[in-house]
């Protein structure tokens, strides 16, 4: 007899989803799951479907058909208050902060902690941001200074902290290094670690394979709607990878040629 309790419950599933936008599947039966403390990349090409799938477990829109489980449990979200309620938040690139105000407040950004006297709370604020950025950024500082000056990896740092302290568990994270330099993408890229000992799942969405294999555990390849593969990184290599991505066949199914013919 099988010891059934030793297999990990993913923190989230998504089965058999289907997306269709006028007559064309833009998901077309795709399975994906998420274990604490993973990074899963989604990846593949403009229209692969990888954002329109991932938009599902965020509430932002609803599948045709298929089955999202959280904790081994079928969950209905139909709304991005649905997904929140759950533990699950996006990060956008455009990280969605507002730029004049600084790092607490933006924290704290429509769910401010007021005093008895009808007061923003702003020592009680800051002290919070101040503790969850011990863990999460040790070295930031600046919590009285407006987002809008600060560094690109800084900012990461603070829309991060807001979904941690609010008790995510499940992170979407939208391109997060894009428009980073070396400096901030590896301060991003410690983030992440970070999180990944806490125990938080991250689904990735990135265009760069540089940045997938600096990050990700698994790697799952879109193409057309479908999901070609999800392979352990450390099991490939980039090129293997890419020929997922542009040819749409698993490493032991891509000949010779077609490896060549990539590269010519």
């Amino acid at each position: 007899m099988t010891d059934m309790m030793s297999e990990p419950v993913p923190l989230a599933e998504l089965r058999n989803m289907y997306v269709s936008f006028g007559g064309v599947h833009a998901v077309d039966d795709v399975t994906v799951d998420l274990y604490p403390g993973e990074v899963v990349a989604l990846v593949g090409g403009n229209g692969a479907g990888k954002t329109t799938l991932i938009r599902t477990l965020s509430g932002a829109y609803p599948a045709d058909s298929g089955e999202i489980r959280i904790d081994g449990e079928t969950v209905d979200i139909a709304t991005p208050r649905d997904a929140k309620d759950l533990g699950i938040e996006t990060i956008y690139q455009t990280l969605a902060l507002a730029d004049n105000i600084d790092a607490p407040s933006n924290m704290f950004l429509g769910r401010e902690l007021i005093t008895r006297w009808r007061t923003l709370n702003d020592s009680a604020m800051e002290a919070a941001a101040r503790e969850v950025m011990a863990r999460l950024n040790p070295k930031f500082e600046n919590f009285k200074t407006a987002v809008e000056s600060l560094s690109g990896g800084q900012r990461q740092s603070v829309a991060i902290a807001r979904a941690v302290y609010f008790n995510a568990r499940i992170l979407i994270m939208d391109e997060p290094v894009a428009a980073l330099g070396p400096a901030e993408t590896i301060q991003v890229n410690e983030l992440i670690q970070q999180l990944k000992k806490d125990g938080i799942g991250i689904f990735l969405i990135s265009h760069d394979i540089h940045d997938v294999f600096d990050l990700a555990d698994r790697i799952s390849v879109m193409l057309q709607g479908k999901l070609v593969g999800t392979v352990n990184k450390n099991d490939v290599t980039m090129d293997e990878v890419l020929a997922m991505i542009i040819i749409g066949k698993l490493p032991a199914e891509v000949s010779d040629v077609e490896m060549e013919e990539l590269h010519g």
